[in-house]
């Protein structure tokens, strides 16, 4: 075993340039990165230091690079977060989730009132900030939960929470995902999209909560956990691997909070073997799908600004990780996710070399390497990297 612990971050949407098959996608030209800082030229030292500037459509500063970098491809059949993830830990998706470009069918919201015992309002593909704004006054006066999805495989349930509780928000969501979209109807994932406000300041708040479809092959947290190693998921991992696997699991709003908890695992908890991962989901979620190229390029400044502190509190037996899930490149038609190639920016002060990774044929040689450090097999999918790193 080389590390005793693996640190992921996943900078959720932050691709690096369109996939070789982004035309199936409507995205051949697409490029998170590069695209910004076209826009508005980035400020990122530290991501420059672990090698950004070698992989990355990003202006040219003389830089000294720490880190090993290269870039990964996906091979499933999808651009999102689900999909993304999964791939990550050894299960790429072969068959693509279901969307639905016309709203969802009288047949599904059939079923969903009848489990739920609730009616809907909505049922559209729709910005999540611009639906709670128009139906709010509606959801007031009828009590019912505003239902919308995306060009992704969602089911959203928004809700005021004073007119639905959270907690039952929670159980409406639950339902829908064991009992309603199922079958033909199994999207990816169904999300609860909790808001609080008046009229005119509706705003979603950090109590979102995601629920995924159960995967069909075992992955790399069910391996590190049955092995006997801690696995620790922050922010939206829990939620993304249906809580599979993991020891710990933590919730965080934002950003900020995922870097503090992340800061917080790795001072407390420095004797503990395993991978502790984070998705860091503000580009995602704030900035691409709202395609705000200014508040995206802040986005990446603020974090690599925290990013600096985190690099001095890594420690020789730990190796930090950052990638990326797929893009969503703010300058790009449309609110969807964009389908790129991702980072792979791998650290640690143990490691004395600059290596150049190269082009990963798939997200899971992340897993494989996850699993090689730790000396596991039980994986169809991905190369391990761990021996060119020097």
């Amino acid at each position: 075993m080389k590390f005793n612990r693996i640190i992921v971050i996943v900078t959720d949407s932050v691709g690096a340039g369109a996939a070789p098959d982004a035309e199936k996608f409507g995205d051949k030209g697409a490029d998170t990165y590069g695209h910004i800082d076209a826009n508005v030229p980035l400020s990122v030292p530290n991501l420059r230091r672990l090698g950004l500037g070698r992989v990355a459509h990003i202006h040219a500063e003389a830089t000294d690079v720490i880190g090993s970098y290269g870039l990964m491809q996906e091979i499933s059949a999808g651009k999102d977060t689900t999909s993304g993830h999964w791939e990550f830990m050894g299960n790429p998706v072969e068959n693509p989730f279901p969307t639905f470009p016309d709203a969802f069918p009288p047949d599904l919201l059939k079923a969903f009132t009848e489990k739920t015992g609730y009616g809907y309002i909505g049922n559209e593909i729709a910005s999540g900030t611009e639906i709670i704004e128009r139906l709010g006054p509606e959801h007031f006066r009828t009590g019912l939960p505003i239902v919308y999805t995306s060009a992704d495989s969602v089911f959203q349930i928004a809700a005021h929470n004073d007119v639905i509780p959270l907690e039952e928000l929670y159980r409406i969501c639950d339902i829908t995902r064991r009992e309603v979209c199922v079958g033909p109807y199994e999207v990816g994932r169904i999300i609860a999209r909790p808001f609080v406000g008046t009229q005119g300041h509706f705003v979603r708040t950090g109590d979102r909560r995601d629920y995924s479809r159960l995967p069909k092959r075992k992955m790399v947290f069910s391996y590190l956990s049955e092995a006997g190693y801690a696995v620790v998921g922050v922010g939206k991992i829990g939620d993304i691997y249906a809580h599979i696997g993991l020891t710990e699991s933590y919730h965080t709003a934002n950003n900020h909070e995922d870097m503090e908890a992340l800061r917080t695992q790795l001072a407390v908890h420095r004797k503990d073997k395993g991978l502790l991962m984070a998705n860091f989901v503000d580009f995602d979620s704030m900035y691409g799908h709202r395609r705000n190229v200014k508040g995206y390029a802040d986005c990446l400044e603020a974090f690599d600004q925290e990013l600096g502190q985190l690099l001095t509190e890594i420690h020789d037996d730990e190796l930090l990780v950052i990638t990326s899930d797929h893009g969503n490149d703010p300058t790009w038609h449309g609110t969807d996710h964009t389908r790129e190639r991702v980072p792979l920016l791998v650290y640690s002060p143990a490691l004395k070399a600059s290596v150049d990774l190269g082009i990963r044929q798939t997200y899971a040689d992340l897993g494989m390497t996850i699993m090689d450090n730790f000396g596991l097999t039980g994986l169809e999918f991905g190369t391990s990297f761990l021996s060119e790193l020097r």
